[in-house]
């Protein structure tokens, strides 16, 4: 087992999912109910499944596409996807603020 590289994906994905969208729906879905256990093992699984297909498409495609190329792909996929959250947000945001 390389543990230095368990550690850094232990790592960045638990720095990533803090505040996101997921654990907000975790939170909102534990607070609807008295019994954390189903929502934790359902909201684990979850997770596990999502980790494992993004790990087995990483591992096809890289075989196909160069890293550069996908490290490309992936950063204009993240400011597109902020650019498409933040433009969404706006009109929500204008409640709370004058602008």
């Amino acid at each position: 087992m390389d543990w230095k590289l368990f550690f850094t994906a232990f790592c960045m994905l638990f720095l990533a999912e803090l505040g996101d969208k997921t654990q907000l729906a975790v939170f909102t879905l534990s607070t609807q109910s008295s019994r954390f256990m189903p929502v934790f093992l359902g909201a684990s699984a979850a997770l596990v499944v999502v980790t494992f297909i993004g790990v087995f498409l990483g591992r096809f495609v890289s075989n196909y596409v160069p890293i550069p190329i996908l490290h490309t792909a992936a950063g204009i996929l993240f400011v597109v996807m902020g650019i498409i959250i933040l433009k969404s947000s706006i009109p929500e945001l204008s409640k709370y603020f004058r602008w």
